[in-house]
């Protein structure tokens, strides 16, 4: 396999000239079969030892009384007893360097001392009561919230999940305009309820159930779609949906701008000007899912949908912005949030006073220590280096994504784009091995999910790349 996965270098004459390392990388290494084994980069933590459970007891419970549907990473799954910022910690005390952030769910960072202070305070004062009795962490949260977002984007639900968002935002959105039809693109990923399996466009998450009014969009993918990179051409698809799949009426157009589960998609540029325009031609809201890519985590904007230009209708979020609590959001403008006083709407845990304290934590730490400036200046740093890493492979097919939310597509074959499936879960195997854990997603599950806190370091871009080479020049 050796033999496709490096290209044809004239001159080298070994493997271990083909190394890419890192300075930091080179010094700290240690040796393995004249080949140089990455080292973590030092961190002033140890967590406590753990006397829980072995990981085979676990596995053995949760086989016995969770759902069959879940599953694990791996092939000996990992124990996590410990995080601390952009580190975990198995049971036996071992570090790794969390590159996937619990599916881009930890912004700040594992246990951020001022998160935990906010949430440990606030539940010392009142974990839970109602919105229906006056409360002052979710109306300071939301108005911090609000103030993040363009326009007249300003009124805030809180929900428990992105699930939740999507589904709420779907319904104010048939409610506002009258109609039924939904567009939303192939690839898309936005929950696993009823309204948002209908919206989710590929078919590992969809069960038989019926899932009716929505439109999928051809994907404005630059690397796999029939356009390459030009928008406009994928938007004439939309129009094309809505002149001969609906009325001519639709209720709203809902997207990812860099698509998380779909394997790290960033939508072709110019696309979103373009059907946003034909979405509000026919009645239409537009929805912009920011689950996965909103809250500083593109780095050169705060929100996803910014880097094209536009301002949606309603925005929708999760994951980060709790960093780590279940926590969502759906934010509209003061007319379209009037439909839901046409009835009772609530919530019951929306607006929690714990969840909602972390969300205003998570702002302020953002802020305070310019994790969105970092995520910009490291996140170019790692892509950069992981292009490099693509001339060096012909495994690697595509290396995208913007700030800290980046994938490499691993394939068999370039020119054909055969998905390279069994490749993919052997390198992360063995970069788990080494110490680094990413994520895998796409519809053929072959693109590597990177994802991290968003206080990562150089050294930790260094460390993931350097774990990622090793890995490939040992296939």
């Amino acid at each position: 396999m050796q033999s496709f996965v490096l290209k044809r270098f004239s001159g080298f004459k070994s493997l271990s000239r083909l190394r890419c390392f890192s300075q930091s990388a080179h010094k700290e290494a240690t040796l393995h079969n004249d080949v140089a084994v990455p080292s973590i980069p030092p961190f002033d933590y140890s967590p406590p030892p753990y006397n829980g459970p072995s990981a085979d007891e676990i596995l053995a419970k949760r086989k016995d009384f969770l759902s069959p549907s879940v599953c694990n990473y791996y092939q000996k799954p990992l124990l996590v007893v410990d995080g601390k910022m952009q580190y975990l910690f198995d049971d036996k005390g071992r570090r790794y360097l969390d590159a996937f952030g619990g599916i881009a769910t930890v912004s700040c960072g594992h246990c951020h001392p001022d998160i935990v202070n906010a949430i440990v305070n606030q539940t010392k004062r009142l974990q839970h009561s109602t919105v229906l009795y006056l409360n002052q962490a979710v109306s300071d949260f939301a108005e911090a919230l609000a103030s993040k977002l363009p326009g007249n984007l300003k009124v805030v639900f809180f929900t428990n999940s992105g699930t939740e968002a999507n589904e709420l935002a779907m319904m104010m959105a048939r409610l506002y305009t009258g109609c039924h039809d939904i567009i939303s693109l192939r690839n898309a990923y936005h929950g696993n309820a009823a309204g948002t399996m209908g919206a989710t466009a590929q078919s590992i998450w969809k069960f038989n159930v019926i899932q009716s009014g929505v439109h999928h969009a051809l994907n404005p993918d630059p690397y796999r779609g029939i356009f390459g990179a030009d928008g406009e051409k994928y938007a004439k698809d939309v129009e094309n949906l809505i002149e001969f799949g609906t009325s001519g009426q639709v209720a709203a157009f809902i997207s990812e701008a860099i698509q998380g589960v779909g394997g790290i998609v960033e939508l072709a540029p110019g696309y979103l000007p373009a059907v946003y325009k034909s979405i509000k031609k026919a009645g239409g809201l537009c929805i912009a899912d920011e689950v996965q890519s909103g809250l500083a985590r593109t780095g050169s904007f705060f929100w996803g949908f910014e880097s094209q230009g536009v301002v949606p209708d309603i925005v929708t979020m999760a994951k980060g912005i709790g960093n780590g609590i279940p926590l969502g959001a759906v934010v509209t403008t003061p007319e379209i949030a009037e439909v839901l006083t046409r009835r009772s709407y609530f919530n019951t845990f929306g607006g929690n006073p714990v969840c909602t304290a972390a969300g205003l934590a998570v702002l302020r730490v953002i802020e305070k220590e310019k994790l969105q400036e970092n995520a910009h200046v490291v996140g170019t740093y790692l892509k950069d280096r992981l292009i490099a890493l693509k001339d060096k492979y012909e495994i690697i097919g595509d290396v995208r994504g913007r700030g800290l939310m980046l994938g490499v597509e691993l394939v068999t074959d370039r020119e054909l784009k055969t998905p390279a499936k069994a490749e993919t879960l052997h390198v992360m195997d063995h970069m788990k091995d080494l110490g680094v854990l990413i994520g895998k997603g796409g519809s053929y599950g072959n693109v590597f999910r990177i994802t991290p806190p968003l206080c990562f370091t150089k050294e930790d871009a260094d460390f993931v790349v350097d774990a990622m080479d090793y890995a490939m020049c040992k296939m």
